[in-house]
């Protein structure tokens, strides 16, 4: 009897377990893994405004390099069209006092004892009236300098003034004396006057 009373003692008087450590450690997991979830969220929002930053940095590059390369490729062909017009011109000649009846076809039998001609131009007005000088374009270049050599010759019974052709490079103008300023008043200038205080003649 006394053994069957210490048994259900022992059993009855037990220690239960703690169970409220339990729950507060499982409630301190959970909140570590939404944390950890918040910020594994925020690194995923981060990364992603960074690949739109780089797409946007990357189009803008793109943009500016194309843009560079449009202007490079304005200015060498800029070049290579200013190149080809001093070879042209070097190859030219100006002719002037021209007679207005005379046509390309004269111009260039007159000078085809110099040389190949390619090309004859005539200048003319906005109404098309020749403006009495042309440009003769050779294909040697040594044809200019037999050509200067028909300096003063007749044509038409005209003496035509023959001498190489100059090439205009854009952006440079001759200089223009300074005009008046319609603005500004005129002032005449004044006569000279000698001082009243002072006799042109007199005894020093």
């Amino acid at each position: 009897m006394d053994d069957h009373q210490e048994h259900e003692h022992e059993v009855y008087g037990g220690e239960i377990p703690d169970m409220e450590g339990d729950e507060e450690m499982l409630a301190a997991e959970g909140d570590g893994v939404a944390e950890n979830l918040q910020s594994l969220e925020d690194m995923k929002k981060r990364l992603k405004e960074i690949e739109e930053e780089a797409s946007a940095l990357r189009d803008m590059q793109a943009r500016v390099e194309k843009e560079m390369g449009a202007n490079q490729d304005d200015s060498s062909s800029a070049a290579a069209t200013q190149i080809e017009k001093e070879e042209v011109d070097s190859r030219s000649i100006y002719v002037g006092n021209v007679d207005y009846s005379c046509t390309p076809e004269e111009v260039q039998q007159h000078f085809q004892s110099c040389g190949t001609v390619n090309r004859v131009t005539i200048l003319t007005d906005k109404f098309g009236q020749p403006k009495g000088f042309a440009y003769v374009e050779f294909v040697e270049l040594e044809a200019v300098q037999n050509a200067l050599l028909l300096n003063e010759s007749e044509l038409h019974g005209r003496q035509l003034k023959v001498s190489a052709k100059r090439t205009n490079i854009p952006g440079m103008k001759l200089y223009r004396g300074r005009r008046p300023n319609p603005y500004m008043a005129f002032r005449p200038r004044r006569p000279f006057m000698p001082s009243p205080y002072y006799a042109p003649y007199g005894y020093g």
